[in-house]
């Protein structure tokens, strides 16, 4: 296993500009004028993450513009529409990475500090990149660790551990070069809101063929079971003990939580609900895939789970095309009398839902 340091002042790194000239302007006022130049394109539509398509206007030059309203702060990813072809801004260096569909992606700051995602003058922790040869998926994979800020490898004292998990077409990347993890998490330690903790973010498939299943073709029935049993084979039997081994992590069941969004959170509730013997803190996102044959996917769940759970945090945006599973998924939970926090916040499937989520989770565990 190959373990690199990608960089303490990580945040900086992938902290967006803000453009003062084309093709993007982020207005003091946080509205945001796109500038696309297309003069022989019919029709030019701006996609920003969490609004409505906006259709731009050609001036004498073939350049496109539309200016939004005021925007909240926050990462917004955006591409362009030209003629029906899905196109990344080229002038833009910052990219919303996504192994299916990428997008670039725009920062709209507020007052200092006024987020836990803005980078803010405080200690900072690192990420490191560690390699393997996964036994259990029979590929090469990639997991990345956040360590807090003054951890210290020499030192005896054991750290608790949070395992997060991406969604659905992201990668093990994803929490910290778009989800802004280690950026929150180096704030809320430093107004002494959360404990600090070591943070695993690896791989969340069992098989990349998952990723590869085109709509329309026949379907490989076994696949879905076969990505879910390899995925959390790995999690368990590779990830989490070669975690434990490199860095000072507990190792009490006590000290470790599992949460994740959309697929990372469905696979947060069926590994984690299912291995209670491992996690005492679940926190599932916007969960999408975990169906409503609870029963069959969660045989053993019962009250005597309360006593395991220190937490199981399940949360949606009310705009998100998953609110409804996930608020049938907490009244089962209702039902059979499992202690739960049910979390409805506003916005749809996005990761401006998805870092407040983060922010409001983090700072329950290890209480």
């Amino acid at each position: 296993m190959k373990a690199l340091l990608l960089s303490l002042p990580l945040a900086f790194a992938f902290a967006a500009p803000v453009f003062s000239q084309s093709p993007v302007v982020v207005q003091p006022s946080g509205r945001v004028t796109f500038n696309f130049r297309a003069p022989n394109a019919k029709e030019v539509k701006v996609n920003v993450e969490s609004l409505p398509g906006i259709t731009m206007q050609k001036n004498d030059d073939g350049v496109w513009s539309a200016t939004t309203d005021a925007l909240e702060p926050d990462y917004y990813g955006y591409s362009y529409s030209v003629d029906g072809v899905h196109v990344i801004d080229s002038g833009n260096p910052l990219m919303k990475y996504n192994l299916l569909n990428t997008e670039s992606e725009i920062h709209v700051p507020g007052p200092a500090a006024s987020t836990p995602w803005d980078v803010a003058d405080v200690p900072r922790g690192v990420i490191h990149q560690h390699n393997y040869k996964s036994a259990a998926c029979n590929d090469e994979r990639t997991y990345y660790v956040y360590t807090p800020p003054r951890y210290d490898a020499s030192s005896r004292k054991k750290y608790p551990a949070l395992y997060l998990l991406h969604g659905f077409s992201d990668d093990a990347r994803a929490w910290w070069s778009v989800g802004q993890a280690n950026v929150i998490l180096d704030n809320l330690i430093a107004r002494g809101e959360v404990k600090p903790m070591i943070v695993i973010m690896p791989l969340g498939y069992g098989t990349l063929e998952i990723l590869h299943r085109q709509r329309g073709q026949q379907r490989d029935p076994g696949l879905g079971e076969r990505n879910s049993r390899q995925f959390k084979e790995s999690l368990l039997n590779e990830v989490l003990p070669q975690a434990e081994k490199e860095y000072r992590i507990s190792s009490n069941r006590k000290d470790r939580a599992l949460a994740g969004l959309s697929m990372g959170g469905a696979e947060s509730l069926t590994v984690g609900l299912n291995s209670l013997d491992k996690f005492a803190w679940i926190g599932a996102f916007s969960s999408g895939g975990v169906g409503t044959n609870y029963a069959k996917t969660f045989p053993n769940l019962d009250t005597k789970a309360n006593d395991q759970l220190k937490l199981l945090w399940v949360a949606c945006g009310k705009d998100d095309g998953l609110f409804k599973p996930n608020k049938q998924f907490v009244d089962w939970l209702d039902t059979e009398g499992i202690r739960h926090t049910w979390t409805e916040t506003p916005g749809v499937h996005s990761w401006r839902v998805w870092r407040r989520n983060l922010a409001a989770f983090t700072p329950l565990l290890f209480r």
